[in-house]
């Protein structure tokens, strides 16, 4: 099923703070995303309808399964176009935000060759989940 580049984002964003900070609440979203309130409140809203995410009595985020397995798969379409496209030459910066854009628009046999190509070469890759990474 095919989602939303603004829902991948958000449940990215709220995979990355949760693993950051420990927790996620919708104003560390706001902060992250530089989005308004009511716009992450309505967002927030649609993920627990869709069951994406839980939100506790203290307002804690976490993303359910089926969300965890969204940003999952979004972040780590970003990890390694990044470190693709840094293997090319291409500067971190700039890597980064391309990442941001392809991670949605490219094709899975786009990316499933993307993906082998880069790990049959043993490229070592300098990010992982333990570092921050540039959002959108």
């Amino acid at each position: 099923m095919k989602h939303t580049e603004s829902t991948e984002n958000y449940l990215k964003t709220i995979l990355i703070l949760s693993e950051r900070n420990g927790y996620v609440r919708s104003i560390d979203i706001v902060r992250e995303l530089s989005f308004s309130k009511p716009s992450v409140s309505a967002a927030m809203k649609s993920f627990r309808e869709k069951d994406y995410i839980n939100v506790d009595d203290d307002g804690k985020i976490t993303l359910t399964p089926s969300g965890l397995k969204i940003a999952e798969e979004v972040y780590e379409r970003y990890l390694i176009l990044s470190a693709a496209l840094i293997a090319l030459g291409v500067d971190e910066e700039t890597a980064f935000e391309d990442s941001c854009r392809l991670e949605h628009s490219l094709s899975e046999k786009s990316f499933d060759k993307i993906k082998r190509h880069f790990e049959n070469q043993k490229t070592p890759s300098s990010h992982s989940r333990d570092i921050d990474v540039v959002l959108l």
